[in-house]
């Protein structure tokens, strides 16, 4: 069965979900046997230390990267259409809003993804966490934060009503992204070899960053075969979050690939976790622990709707397609990841 027929048996919106189920799957396997995590990362690197966590960081990235940049050259991903490229970015909400998340993947022991796929592993701290994320990020959405967003947003925005293509910018050459993928792979494996990570690891790791890939190229083929206009995107959690909130709360929800994506990575996360038998119960270890984990939380979801992603969605998805704001989401993710763990560590 070929992808028009598919569509026109189930519709595009609902082949659009089951892209994001698919790409949810991948990476919550990935994930969870990886145990990619930015917040782990930030808070090695701060430490001064290029550890595994720091080796599967990049590993993931740098696959990402890789595989995007590689199928743009032939042809299979439209990243000039993708949604983060073809609307207005804003360089202040990347500052502020990554900061903000990054301060909060910190006090909340986590990203907003890696908090998804421990929740499905038994950690209810994670699904607490995860709800006041989620609410949050609709609020800021389209709720009573709307307004601080729009206007932090709108201090410093990019020009021509687009993101910016930091490789066009720069006026470097359309494989430049690829071979900068790769440079960033051969550090991480080399990191990898130090801290002599197994090679399912590895695997694994790198999985996480061919979801972000799978992504893009379903997104992409949809696009170009459906009648009407569909979102070119991939992995990110802030507002699939806030959408699939919302889809249980309306009386017509409408099915896309953000509603395909958050249980895809829950299911595959939780299958992972009993395969391998790592699931178990987690809770509050006291009321300090509450607080900081809620407020972190809340952070993240202000942050990172401002910031136009998450530590996946602005950082791995929108960092693969080289988009301007993404790259300063990211760097802005690390700053205020590694400041937190400097002045919160004893």
């Amino acid at each position: 069965m070929t992808l028009i027929d598919l569509t026109e048996r189930l519709g595009d919106a609902p082949v659009a979900a089951l892209f994001g189920l698919l790409t949810g799957l991948t990476f919550g396997v990935a994930a969870q046997r990886s145990r990619f995590c930015l917040r782990a990362a930030t808070i090695s690197f701060a430490h001064g230390r290029l550890d595994d966590k720091v080796a599967v960081w990049l590993l993931t990235f740098s696959t990402a990267v890789v595989w995007v940049q590689g199928a743009s050259l032939l042809g299979l991903i439209a990243i000039p259409e993708a949604r983060m490229m073809s609307v207005t970015g804003s360089w202040s909400g990347a500052i502020i809003g990554g900061l903000l998340f990054g301060v909060g993947m910190v006090l909340a022991r986590g990203c907003s993804g890696r908090l998804l796929v421990l929740a499905a592993t038994g950690n209810l701290r994670s699904v607490v966490s995860g709800l006041v994320f989620a609410v949050v990020a609709q609020m800021t959405l389209g709720g009573a934060l709307k307004p601080l967003r729009d206007t932090l947003a709108s201090l410093w925005t990019t020009k021509g009503g687009r993101n910016l293509d930091l490789l066009s910018a720069l006026h470097l050459p359309d494989w430049s992204g690829l071979v900068i993928g790769v440079v960033f792979a051969l550090l991480a494996l080399e990191i990898s070899r130090r801290n002599k990570i197994g090679a399912a690891r590895l695997v694994f790791g790198a999985g996480v960053g061919f979801a972000v890939a799978l992504g893009w190229g379903l997104t992409t083929a949809l696009a170009r075969i459906s009648f009407e206009p569909m979102a070119i995107e991939s992995a990110t959690f802030t507002g699939p979050s806030a959408n699939m909130l919302m889809f249980f709360l309306e009386e017509n929800p409408l099915l896309e690939f953000d509603i395909g994506l958050v249980p895809g990575v829950f299911i595959g996360a939780f299958v992972a976790s009993i395969l391998s038998r790592e699931f178990q119960f987690q809770g509050f270890e006291n009321e300090a622990n509450m607080r900081r984990a809620l407020t972190g939380a809340a952070l993240m979801g202000f942050g990172g709707m401002l910031a136009g992603g998450c530590a996946i969605g602005a950082g791995v998805t929108g960092g693969s397609i080289f988009a301007g704001t993404a790259w300063v989401a990211l760097f802005a993710f690390w700053i205020g990841g590694m400041a937190t763990e400097r002045i919160l560590a004893p």
